[in-house]
């Protein structure tokens, strides 16, 4: 009995001994009682989702419609098992659908390709499944493909594979097949004596098995085989064989259509009644995914509202840490700020404190100490050694006192101005390996307040050795413009360059320094640098009321 005369849903066991037993009426040839039970298995087995049941229902309806001799149909759902069982991790299943599909590729619509696509598939799923007899025969099958389109350099390696594990893992089904294959291969490579074996054997082989289609197919490349050495006799009789063995099968698939004729006429109800049990699963799996789709998007709403608000109170409060953060480091940068300018205006005035006292206190005493020694030394008849040493001594340190005075506060930066001062100071660091290049727009003779030359030529200065240093430049230029009430500075070099993403600024009186200062005078530092494109510094600082 049936486990479908049952009232309530079949187990998967169940329906799984149901789908043995419509593979079973198909091999015997009842393919109207098999269609009807994969029928009723398919319904079940789409109730339950079970997609290696759906694949495998699908793949016996093909075999069903493939052996009556109605390829399309078997096509068709061959296709729609291969669409399930690659939901599935049933290796065996894969390889099954794979090479039905490949036999129906090459053998019904000789597209030969898409066939042989199939069959390397096929191939790698046998080898997953370690099914070695479904390996062989797929194999032969690639063999033989290729055989039909005169590829022989690339069946033979299959058929080796065939001829060396057939004897293991073959079937008495295929051997009439291999034996006529090897004659193929050996009758196009001209081997007569082993193209003869081969041929002749398959027949033999043929005549005592029930493989009439490979025996048939044997005669028919043997007459070509015989033409084409010549021996029309031979060929002729082969071919009468051929055709006679032919006759047989069709008037056998004759009485076949002939038991299938009322089978036929219900294929396409069948096949409408399949896709409407597909069509009522979709529709309810339909709803139940959109049931599911709104408690998941009312979940996920509720759960997001409350990430969210997570989210927004602690941006909130690192927000509000943030900016008090942001106050103290701007606090704190002006402090620092504020003191590195506190220490350089200190620094500043006292290098004019002591570079006025040197030049005009101890300059001048040392000079006027030196003037008295001198008319003492002349108005003695007799030259002092002593007294003559003391007098060299004291211009010696006359001359030191003066240049230190000079290098803390220029002399002509004093008494010309910073113009004067500058082009002094490009010109005494220009040599053969840097050239220091002034341009100003500006009269020589223009004075600013005292404070802010000093301010200006120790910020160039810096600015000079920076590229005296580290440019490997070999040639530098300071321009010095007016911008209405602005000085516009411009440093330009032709070394290396730098990074300025990657740029960090050295301690003491460097860059950072002179930003700071830039920064306290209210002005503006803009650096522009690449790599080996040399370096161009623009500094633009409010000119101070002569007030």
């Amino acid at each position: 009995m049936s486990v479908f005369s049952f009232k309530k849903t079949p187990s998967k066991e169940e329906i799984g001994l149901e789908l043995k037993s419509a593979i079973h009426l198909m091999r015997e040839g009842k393919y109207d009682q098999s269609l009807i039970k994969c029928r009723h298995i398919l319904r079940y087995a789409i109730f339950l989702n079970d997609y290696d049941l759906i694949a495998s229902t699908y793949n016996t309806i093909g075999g069903n419609f493939d052996l009556f001799s109605n390829p399309e149909k078997s096509f068709f759902y061959y296709n729609k098992g291969l669409m399930y069982a690659n939901k599935t991790k049933d290796s065996k299943l894969k390889n099954l659908l794979h090479n039905n599909l490949g036999n129906i590729y090459c053998f019904d619509k000789k597209e030969y390709k898409k066939g042989i696509n199939h069959y390397k598939k096929s191939l790698e799923y046998s080898a997953i499944a370690k099914d070695s007899s479904q390996l062989l025969l797929t194999n032969l099958n690639i063999a033989w493909a290729f055989f039909d389109i005169k590829e022989f350099d690339q069946g033979y390696p299959y058929l080796q594979f065939v001829n060396k594990y057939h004897e293991k893992h073959g079937s008495d089904m295929t051997i009439v097949a291999i034996n006529m294959l090897n004659a193929i291969y050996h009758a196009d490579k001209r081997e007569s004596s082993n193209a003869e074996y081969y041929f002749n054997k398959a027949i033999r082989l043929g005549k005592t098995s029930n493989e009439k289609f490979d025996l048939a197919l044997t005669h028919q490349e043997y007459a070509n085989y015989l033409k084409s050495i010549g021996n029309y006799k031979d060929a002729f009789e082969n071919l009468l064989l051929y055709k006679t063995i032919t006759d047989q099968i069709n008037n056998e698939e004759k009485l076949n259509n002939a038991r299938t004729e009322g089978l036929n006429l219900e294929i396409e109800e069948y096949k409408r009644e399949v896709q409407k049990i597909e069509a009522q699963y979709k529709t309810q799996q339909e709803v139940l995914a959109q049931e599911k789709t709104m408690t998941r998007r009312k979940f996920f709403a509720i759960i997001s509202i409350f990430l969210i608000s997570i989210v927004l109170f602690y941006l909130y409060i690192q927000n509000s840490r943030l900016i008090q953060k942001n106050r103290l480091n701007g606090l704190r940068n002006k402090l620092q700020q504020n003191i590195i300018n506190a220490t350089l205006t200190g620094q500043e005035m006292e290098r004019k404190k002591i570079a006025y006292f040197l030049h005009d206190n101890i300059s001048a005493l040392l000079s006027t100490a030196g003037i008295h020694l001198s008319i003492i030394n002349s108005k003695s008849d007799q030259k002092n050694e002593e007294l003559t040493k003391t007098i060299t001594i004291l211009n010696e340190v006359h001359e030191k006192v003066r240049d230190l005075s000079h290098e803390l506060i220029p002399a002509l930066l004093v008494r010309f101005g910073l113009f004067y001062a500058v082009e002094d100071v490009c010109e005494k660091n220009s040599n053969s390996k840097l050239q220091v290049e002034y341009e100003s727009s500006i009269e020589k003779e223009k004075r600013f307040a005292d404070e802010f030359e000093i301010k200006i030529f120790f910020i160039i200065s810096e600015l000079i050795n920076n590229i005296i240093k580290h440019s490997n430049a070999s040639i530098a230029k300071i321009s010095i413009d007016l911008n209405q009430d602005q000085l516009q500075i411009k440093a330009f070099d032709n070394g290396k360059g730098f990074d300025t993403k990657q740029f960090n600024t050295a301690e003491g009186f460097g860059i950072n320094q002179i930003k700071s200062r830039i920064n306290g005078m209210n002005g503006k530092f803009i650096i522009d640098s690449k790599l080996d494109m040399g370096t161009i510094i623009t500094i633009e600082v409010p000119i101070p009321s002569e007030n």
